[in-house]
């Protein structure tokens, strides 16, 4: 069913919001590259300025394919889109001359470590901050640019296991290494973050002629996006969130003609699944169960009954009990899911042909213009050299607002993690965001921490929930009456943002869909994250993060070869939030400019397929399908975790090392490390090609002697020698990191009836930003029930009885 407010419909489009700003793109790799496609797609000139030899991403295929000699990769010719190149030398003056003067011009630059340009003094990221005072300077490293970790060497998948992401969710058999998730996910989610922070400062140093350092963590983006907020967990609970490695069941499962992905997220799921397989009496065995552990328990069972369905079947059933389900994509099928063809997602590559994905959002007005051909090496070099250009103001006229969302008011209609990690970036930047939940249903994330409901006000405790929503109001209405409906009407009237990330039909039963609101104040951003999209054949399908990592191709790459894939079961959902983001910041800065509202669509899948993008373009572009393949990667060889000797705080000898040498000089160092062994000094083992070759017999070898060295000793000879490295963390052990220490990641936030916990914050730091961003408590159940009510106009007798009739309230149903 095609939804009547959906954004994908065909209208005349508006001038794109970040029209007339410039900014310079100084950084190599997949995260640089991604925040300033955003910042291209929404209107921006991004001019990215590459030595001689050009940017590495021109030679890259993580298929290795071959490229034609003066021919750019696929990836490079996606990411690159909308962009200008122009070539500079660091070794002549007057090309040091033509890239101060394009710095001069701009607003933004973004920036990162790796290549000779950015190692030049005169543009390192601190050089760029004192030259060029306007300039906002988006800088993303590994760790940061300061701490005592700053200069440490790093890559993605190290990150993955210092953030405790590689075994915070429990994922991959107890028999085997733990699995990192692939697909280098990592870099993307940190380039969406960067943009995000990057549209941020922008708003916030706007007409002030004061420009800001923004120094984006990767590693912090990692804890954000693949841990489920352990340290409050622990600090909160006294406890773990988990401590031990199971299959997600049924997660992805064999059927009878191939694979197919089924979710069990909830106690009612866990009811509906029992019934599916036609075993109701597990319900009787244990009506509150431990979701994850009777899963298990009944796994042999549970998927031999899936081995003789066929998948189509299986999907209709658990579709027909409402529980999460999709086919397991892959960069060769993706664009052939009935559901992509009907919202006609995927597109072609303006310049080579290929098959890439659309956009991560839809707006109405249509706000993003349509991609241009990536640009050849070189090509707009002269005309930037005959262009003249205007020396910025470096006047300063104002100060930067640390809040800069201090004046908006935004209605918060989400739940669980995708929508609430949206609206939580506002709210920790200044924004008044009310977070509507039902009394009698509230926010799930409220009921997912395991405290017993024997415990007085159990509700209140859940770390989950208070670490997506620290800074917010909380105003609990029965959308089922009339009453509740009429009450959400008005205040949604006095907001000027609403997100919500319900199923499309939700806001059209109560009639609060975007023709709606707009009637009552026309210059709204509504914000809607369903998990599909609104209209499509899977437009009315139950989302969680597994079910869109499953239907994106993240599930696909994840995983050991001879194995079935498993689910990240964590990205699905704060990617989605921090596209939801991006989108919203577009929308503001088109407010800002012209009065007018907007309609987004951030569907979740969309915004997963655009960090997947790379499996399907290596598929259109050079036929090679991507596979998982367990710790290794395409960027590094060898790259693996093994084993270190001594037992992990469980009582297993389950302690384990990343390690990753990306390049030559790396793999040097490594032998050096280990002590020049005869075996490292194969010629063969010089060449990243040969190392891929005989990644079994380097692999052997690192696992012999890590295995008689503990965690701490190995971290410390090979980062020594400057090798990357990390010890996979227990991630409720985050704290203990130096580096996060530094960088005061974790702020303690006192709760009236939960213990005091670390909370996680924003991934970046900010020299124009505020001291701390968790200014005070989640809010409980309808907390601000009467203050907000009060303000529409509600006498307290209007309230009294409001809650005497159940409309409003503070107890969950569960809990009367």
């Amino acid at each position: 069913m095609a939804s009547k407010e959906s954004a994908s419909s065909a209208e005349r489009p508006v001038e794109p919001p970040l029209r007339g700003c410039v900014v310079v793109d100084l950084s190599c790799g997949i995260a640089g590259a991604y925040c300033t496609k955003i910042l291209a797609d929404g209107g921006a000139e991004v001019v990215t300025i590459e030595a001689p030899e050009g940017n590495p991403l021109r030679r890259w295929s993580a298929s290795h394919t071959e490229l034609a000699p003066g021919s750019d990769g696929a990836l490079f010719a996606f990411l690159a889109c909308s962009k200008k190149s122009v070539v500079a030398d660091p070794g002549a003056p007057a090309d040091l001359e033509l890239v101060d003067g394009l710095l001069a011009s701009a607003d933004i630059v973004v920036w990162s470590p790796g290549s000779r340009l950015t190692e030049h003094p005169r543009f390192t990221a601190a050089a760029l901050r004192r030259t060029h005072r306007h300039l906002v300077v988006t800088a993303i490293t590994p760790f940061g640019l300061d701490g005592p970790w700053h200069d440490r060497p790093a890559t993605e998948f190290t990150l993955q296991a210092w953030s405790g992401g590689i075994v915070g969710l429990g994922r991959g058999a107890p028999d085997r290494a733990p699995v990192h998730v692939g697909g280098r996910i990592g870099e993307w989610f940190a380039g969406a973050y960067a943009c995000a922070a990057t549209m941020t400062s922008r708003l916030r140093t706007l007409g002030t002629g004061a420009g800001e350092l923004v120094d984006l963590s990767v590693l912090e983006t990692q804890i954000l996006g693949l841990t489920y907020f352990p340290v409050s967990f622990f600090d909160a609970l006294g406890r773990p969130f988990r401590t031990e490695r199971r299959r997600s069941v049924p997660g992805v499962a064999t059927a009878a003609d191939g694979l197919v992905a089924v979710g069990c997220g909830t106690a009612q799921q866990w009811f509906d699944l029992c019934a599916m397989v036609g075993h109701p009496e597990w319900i009787e065995e244990d009506p509150n169960p431990a979701i994850t552990q009777r899963a298990n328990e009944k796994a042999l069972e549970i998927f031999a009954w899936m081995a003789e369905q066929p998948a189509e079947v299986i999907r209709d059933l658990a579709t027909a009990f409402r529980i999460p389900n999709g086919p397991v994509v892959n960069g060769a099928d993706a664009p052939t899911m009935d559901h992509h063809v009907a919202r006609k997602f995927f597109t072609v590559n303006p310049r080579d042909g290929f098959v890439q994905p659309g956009p991560p959002y839809r707006t109405r007005p249509t706000l993003l213009r349509d991609p241009q051909p990536a640009p050849r090496l070189g090509e707009h070099t002269e005309e930037y050299r005959a262009r003249r250009r205007e020396r910025a103001s470096t006047a300063r006229v104002g100060v930067p607002d640390p809040l800069p969302f201090r004046e908006l008011r935004v209605l918060d209609l989400t739940t669980f993690w995708a929508g609430p990690s949206c609206t939580h970036f506002l709210a920790m930047l200044g924004a008044e965001v009310i977070h509507v939940e039902s009394a009698g249903r509230p926010d799930g994330t409220r009921l997912i921490a395991g405290v017993p409901p024997t415990e007085d006000q159990w509700w209140e405790k859940s770390p989950i929930f208070s670490g997506l929503n620290t800074g917010k109001k909380s105003l609990t209405l029965d959308f089922r009456s009339e009453r509740g409906r009429d009450l959400l009407k008005r205040l949604a009237a006095t907001c000027d943002v609403i997100v919500e990330n319900y199923t499309p039909r939700v806001l059209e039963q109560i009639g609060l869909d975007y023709p709606a609101v707009r009637e009552r104040r026309p210059d709204t951003i509504m914000v809607r994250m369903p998990g599909f999209g609104l209209d499509g054949p899977w437009r009315d399908n139950p989302a969680f993060a597994y079910v869109i990592e499953d239907t994106s191709g993240l599930t696909w790459l994840t995983g050991y070869p001879d194995q079935n894939p498993v689910e990240p079961y964590s990205i699905g959902d704060p990617n989605a939030g921090v596209h939801a983001l991006n989108a919203l910041l577009l929308a503001l800065e088109h407010r800002r400019r012209t009065g007018q509202g907007v309609l987004v669509e951030a569907a979740m899948v969309e915004a997963a397929l655009n960090v997947a993008a790379e499996q399907v373009i290596e598929y259109s572009a050079y036929g090679a399908l991507l596979e998982r393949d367990g710790n290794r990667g395409p960027c590094a060889a060898p790259q693996n975790l093994y084993r270190a000797a001594g037992m992990d705080e469980f009582g297993r000898e389950d302690c384990w090392v990343a390690i990753a040498v990306a390049t030559d000089a790396q793999w040097r160092r490594l032998r050096e490390a280990l002590g020049t062994p005869f075996w490292a000094l194969d010629p063969e083992l010089s060449s990243a090609p040969g190392r891929r070759r005989r990644h079994d017999l380097i692999d052997e070898r690192l696992a012999e002697w890590c295995a008689q060295r503990d965690s701490d000793e190995i971290v410390r000879v090979l980062w020594n020698a400057g090798v990357p490295v990390a010890k996979v963390m227990q991630p409720h052990r985050q704290t203990e990191l130096p580096q996060l220490r530094f960088r005061e990641f974790f702020e303690p936030v006192a709760h009236p009836v939960a213990q005091t916990a670390g909370h996680s914050t924003v991934p970046f730091r900010s020299s124009a930003g505020p001291r701390r961003y968790h200014r005070t408590h989640a809010p409980l159940l309808g907390e601000h029930n009467t203050e907000l009510l009060t303000a529409l106009g509600l006498s307290e007798t209007e309230i009294r009885a409001l809650e005497a009739d159940g409309v409003i309230g503070g107890f969950p149903a569960v809990a009367r």
